[in-house]
């Protein structure tokens, strides 16, 4: 029986003898459930027309304002630079769902679908500089002006490109524990960091019962984060490691499509957020100007 993997968990695109001609596509071996399926497809194209173009802007935007850039900007732009890429993968995933029974696209599938699973590790890097800046600010401004940043932009690509080419490979032994591991990882890191920008930016200043206006915008802001990322992440945090609960058939044809539909769709919510968090800053820089 030949076993082929998609995404980050194990799926069995077809079940036959090894000698047999007949093929199955995806959609076919989960004819039984094609709901789920459907609205992941749909999903997918949503976040093809949503997130590239909102993607190109936002690096349109950190280019332009290179000069008056935060920190975590290098992060962002890689980040969506990687989204950019997996979000011109719909047409070939609706062709080899729907149609295609050949193994040799999925190899391109793979290695794209390898760049999208590394994506919470660029998050990852955004929290902590964020982390770093409200609840280490003396730390961080002696690291402000460093290159550790490139630096750690460029780990996090060499690891990225090497979990998809491993990926791509598509026969390793236990490779989708390596995703587990490494999404449980991010996110229980990414809400740490979070949690602890919030509770910082929740105490109120000395002899003060409210909180700064800006501290307020601020507190929100990453509340909105924190709800995107739990939105996001935590589907497939909390159901992949209990994979082995689930039959076979439930796993391929409903649950992996659901964690990775909430997940994929980051590639079109972040950039987004990104864009409104841009627009509300110069509302209010252009309201602080007339006042």
């Amino acid at each position: 029986m030949e076993v082929s993997y998609i995404n980050s968990s194990l799926l069995f695109i077809s079940h036959r003898p090894i000698n047999s001609t007949f093929e199955l596509t995806v959609y076919e071996t989960c004819r039984t459930m094609p709901a789920v399926l459907i609205c992941y497809l749909g999903l997918q194209f949503i976040n093809m027309f949503l997130g590239i173009p909102a993607n190109l802007m936002v690096l349109w935007l950190i280019h332009r304002n290179k000069g008056d850039s935060c920190t975590s900007d290098i992060f962002i732009s890689h980040l969506a630079i990687s989204d950019v890429l997996f979000c011109l993968i719909p047409p070939l995933e609706l062709a080899n769902i729907v149609f295609l029974t050949t193994s040799s696209t999925w190899y391109v599938l793979r290695f794209f679908y390898g760049i999208k699973d590394s994506s919470p590790l660029l998050l990852s890097c955004i929290c902590l500089d964020r982390y770093m800046a409200v609840v280490h600010p003396i730390t961080f401004t002696e690291l402000k002006d460093r290159n550790h940043r490139a630096i750690l932009a460029i780990i996090v690509w060499v690891i990225t490109l090497a979990y998809a080419a491993g990926k791509c490979v598509g026969n390793i032994v236990n490779f989708e524990k390596v995703f587990t591991g490494m999404i449980l990882a991010a996110f229980t890191f990414m809400v740490f960091c979070n949690i602890s920008i919030l509770w910082v930016l929740k105490q109120s200043g000395p002899g003060r019962d409210e909180m700064h206006p800006v501290k307020k915008r601020a507190f929100k802001m990453v509340l909105i984060i924190l709800a995107i990322i739990v939105f996001n992440y935590f589907p497939p945090v909390a159901l992949f490691p209990f994979q082995d609960y689930f039959s076979p058939d439930v796993f391929r044809c409903y649950i992996h499509y659901v964690a990775f539909g909430l997940m994929d769709f980051s590639s079109s919510i972040q950039p987004m957020l990104y864009l409104s968090k841009v627009k509300l800053n110069c509302c209010h820089r252009g309201n602080t100007e007339i006042q």
